[in-house]
């Protein structure tokens, strides 16, 4: 079994999980380099892959995504200037970033295999090597969503969540997606990209939730598909959503190619 490490998702974590407290002799944060090691060994033990990649964002918004759609993660850079320009004083001081580094040298020490392609996120690494990886079972470890999508893939791959924490975490299959959001397996993809995603900033198409979102998805298996019944009147598609389908017809034809991991 190979796992695939969405290496910032596990660090942020560590590193909001674990007290500031804790640091070098030195006097250095390093509670972000404990948690992650902490939290893969334990992954580790539990499930004794046979090799484990360390999946890093060369870029985690890479230029071909904003190209698309310039708004991506557009929040998370403003959320950024806000902090910086805080009333009252500096901003508090970046206690993460500094750890970064030595977690991953000593990754690289004890062979995990970080592993980065230029101007991709650590998403489209896991994809790709999951993609391809049919010669062994695939567990990603993660606490993000977005990676869900994997599960259509041909190899056996499988979510470590880390949504409710190391010792709590869910381990996502195609039953999984079926029964938490009543769609198939297979399209988590198309029902993200109708649904969107307030976190990296992507709005979905306008006027159709998540429940509106699985809708669709148990009816069409791409939004090509989507886009052209709407353009149709197909009765698959109820009139309001056709309709809101058609009003934001730009980004419905973005979306899936925005919002689908890379696998090549």
């Amino acid at each position: 079994m190979r796992l695939l490490v969405d290496s910032a998702s596990l660090w942020y974590r560590a590193f909001y999980g674990m007290p500031e407290s804790i640091s070098s002799t030195t006097g250095l944060p390093n509670n972000a380099i404990k948690g992650f090691f902490d939290g893969l060994a334990r992954i580790i033990t539990r499930y004794r892959p046979d090799e484990i990649g360390i999946c890093l964002d060369d870029n985690w918004r890479p230029q071909w995504r904003v190209d698309l759609f310039p708004g991506y993660k557009l929040n998370r850079l403003e959320a950024d200037d806000s902090a910086e320009d805080a009333e009252g004083g500096e901003a508090e001081p970046d206690l993460l970033t500094p750890q970064i580094g030595p977690i991953i040298e000593l990754c690289t020490l004890l062979g995990l295999h970080p592993i980065s392609v230029e101007d991709q996120e650590a998403d489209d690494v896991i994809a790709t090597l999951a993609n391809v990886s049919t010669d062994t079972s695939i567990r990603v470890m993660t606490g993000d969503r977005d990676l869900f999508q994997l599960i259509r893939l041909p190899s056996d791959v499988q979510i470590i969540y880390l949504a409710k924490g190391i010792s709590q975490h869910d381990l996502v299959d195609g039953k999984y997606i079926t029964t938490r959001y009543g769609i198939p397996a297979d399209r988590y993809g198309l029902f993200a990209s109708i649904r969107g995603d307030a976190s990296d900033g992507l709005p979905g198409i306008k006027g159709i939730g998540e429940k509106g979102a699985a809708s669709i998805a148990n009816s069409f298996e791409s939004m090509d598909a989507v886009i052209e019944a709407a353009i149709a009147e197909s009765d698959l598609l109820s009139s309001t959503h056709r309709k809101r389908i058609l009003a934001d017809l730009d980004y419905a034809r973005i979306a899936e190619k925005l919002v689908n991991c890379r696998t090549d």
